[in-house]
């Protein structure tokens, strides 16, 4: 028998034991594994949403939600409107369906299997609180809201001049054309990112917004609040706030609108 009729023989050989000693290795540690417990596959790490979630329960209004709550409660069609700019609009995430109103709109619908709730995004890249007002009769009054949840102050501290008197007027002229239709009325405050916290007005702005809810009555979502205290919580600033260091990204998005959702139901009952 000639060295190349040997040759298979050999190969077949060394594929033999290989083999072999796999399948010992893999009885060993199927062995092993028994010894030391079930093997059980690692829990899923919580989103950075979650996280934000979990940083901040029962966030409230301040307020209870009489028109809301009552279309809730009759099984009506329960309409909101959102209005203000591009943190309304979703800047920087690719589909409608991150956006904070849109996720609010299907937290909602889950807290509150029953209801039949739609939303109308009336934001727009750039809004003041002046621009917005002033679009109150065609962009929100138009739709004949229940609800109306106004972020706004952003672009005023970030682009404009320092908050004062004359734009807490503003604000208030703004909630009461809104609650003169008999809405339900939620303001949304400044978001906590690089870009406001570099404003020296950002806080005037905060306690601004913070008075006018507490003297008009109406309900206060604190974004502000509610990112600072996930921050502080440990969830990376990255994670909540996008590249340009003022806007949200998808998380962040979120966690706001599934916030704001559970807000607006306990704000309900």
């Amino acid at each position: 028998m000639s060295r190349f009729t040997l040759l298979p023989r050999a190969i077949t050989g060394i594929l033999y034991h290989t083999a072999r000693a796999a399948k010992v290795a893999s009885v060993g540690a199927v062995m092993l594994a028994g010894t030391s417990g079930e093997v059980r596959p690692q829990a899923r790490e919580a989103s950075p949403a979650e996280r934000c979630l979990t940083a901040n329960p029962g966030l409230s209004l301040g307020v209870r939600l009489p028109r809301t709550a009552e279309r809730l409660k009759s099984n009506e069609p329960l309409k909101i409107v959102a209005i203000g700019s591009s943190s309304t609009v979703g800047l920087w995430v690719l589909a409608s369906a991150a956006t904070y109103p849109e996720v609010m709109r299907r937290e909602l619908l889950r807290l509150r299997s029953n209801a039949t709730i739609s939303v109308v995004n009336s934001g727009r890249i750039g809004d003041t609180i002046q621009s917005s007002i002033a679009r109150f009769e065609r962009d929100v009054l138009a739709h004949r809201p229940d609800l109306v949840v106004w972020q706004l102050g952003t672009n005023d501290v970030v682009w404009g001049d320092r908050p004062d008197q004359l734009l807490k007027n503003r604000v208030v002229e703004g909630v009461r054309a809104l609650k003169a239709a008999s809405t339900d009325v939620v303001l949304m405050d400044l978001q906590y990112a690089p870009m406001v916290l570099a404003s020296a007005h950002h806080s005037t702005a905060e306690a601004i917004i913070a008075d006018v809810t507490k003297q008009e009555r109406v309900g206060l979502f604190s974004r502000f609040a509610l990112m600072r205290n996930s921050i502080d919580a440990g969830v990376a600033q990255g994670a909540l706030v996008s590249w340009d260091g003022l806007h949200n990204t998808a998380e962040g998005y979120d966690c706001i609108g599934r916030a704001l959702a559970r807000a607006i139901s306990n704000s309900s009952r």
